[in-house]
């Protein structure tokens, strides 16, 4: 074979290798453009740090979460972002890294730059060369913390479906009883039973959440609401309740959480309380300035009184958790021969 045509295949087969190396790193260029595109958008928290834990890279999404720019996160201590009752974590990340292991994604806690405490979910792969050597580790934080939040409210809904459940028993009972110290036959106790059982059917359901646009929630106010949540409690002579002062219009949005509040209260004073016995007594005083109301609950003649040292009850939590939510109070005083709650919030509040 002449030389010459040994020459041209030799070009030959150098510019087609010289091309597929071209082609080789134009993909590689295009690739990496992918990917720092989708790291530099992503909504998570992308950042990469070496073994000895300082931080390479930081995307916007990590900005976002942690509040360090790039330029405050970049060359410092990945410690930066971790709690100091944290800091074991970081270490045994580190181990398993060494190691070319990855870390499956876990729940943690991490501290922005403001020191507030996030929620995370953290995946930690390690970073190697062309050889297989590790370089350092790559993380991907996202933010649970909206998930975190319905985690608790489903178990405080839970927990409080579970307590409702516990009461209705518990005052079904006791209505029973009520009836039968108040009536001589069977009918009688029947027909007192089922009027009471109906009363405290509709305390109940104002405790729900009304998503009728038709209904007109502003039209109760708190006497009316005291009266329907009490009305089943009372006995067939002489009230033993009586309520006084000022009335004030209840909003659709604060409806639930006050029925709440006084079923609560209705409900521990007919277990143990002013209600729990013929000679007990409930009076309830209401007074407003315009801006805040003020309730006081005095329950007299209770059976027992309860060790106010104890630890606080599910019931007491609930009723706190749930004033809250509308700016008010609830300060309990065990008296002598009986029991006296305030309550306290804002006019406001109360009717939106």
């Amino acid at each position: 074979m002449p030389a010459s045509a040994n020459k041209s295949d030799l070009q030959a087969s150098l510019a087609e290798s010289a091309a597929r190396e071209a082609r080789s790193r134009q993909e590689a260029f295009e690739a990496n453009a992918w990917l720092a595109a989708i790291v530099e958008n992503s909504d998570d928290a992308i950042l990469s740090k070496t073994l000895d834990g300082i931080i390479m890279s930081w995307n916007a999404g990590a900005e976002k979460l942690f509040g360090f720019t790039a330029d405050e996160a970049i060359g410092r201590p990945i410690t930066i972002i971790i709690p100091q009752d944290r800091l074991h974590e970081e270490e045994a990340i580190i181990r398993q890294v060494r190691a070319g292991e990855k870390v499956q994604h876990f729940d943690t806690v991490r501290r922005r730059k403001d020191g507030s405490l996030v929620d995370i979910s953290l995946t930690v792969s390690p970073v190697k060369d062309a050889t297989g050597k590790v370089l350092g580790a790559s993380k991907i934080a996202r933010d649970i913390t909206p998930s975190k939040h319905a985690e608790e409210r489903q178990a405080l809904l839970l927990r409080e479906m579970n307590h409702r459940v516990k009461n209705l028993f518990a005052l079904t009972a006791a209505l029973v009883s009520i009836s039968a110290r108040s009536t001589d036959d069977v009918d009688e106790l029947a027909a007192d039973l089922t009027a009471r059982l109906t009363a405290l059917s509709q305390a109940h359901a104002l405790m729900l959440p009304h998503h009728d646009s038709e209904t007109t929630d502003q039209d109760v106010t708190l006497t009316a609401l005291l009266q329907t949540v009490l009305a089943a409690h009372d006995g067939r002579g002489p009230s033993r309740i009586t309520i006084e002062g000022d009335d004030v219009a209840i909003g659709r949005q604060a409806l639930p959480t006050i029925a709440l509040v006084f079923y609560e209260l209705a409900t521990n004073a007919a277990k143990y309380g002013g209600l729990a016995s013929d000679g007990g007594k409930l009076a309830i005083a209401i007074k407003t300035d315009g801006e805040r109301v003020n309730l006081t609950w005095r329950e007299a003649g209770a059976p027992r009184r309860p060790d106010p040292s104890g630890p606080e009850g599910f019931g007491s939590r609930l009723e706190k958790a749930s004033l809250a939510s509308l700016h008010g109070t609830i300060d309990r005083r065990w008296l002598e021969d009986g029991l006296e709650v305030v309550l306290q919030f804002p006019v406001g509040d109360l009717s939106r």
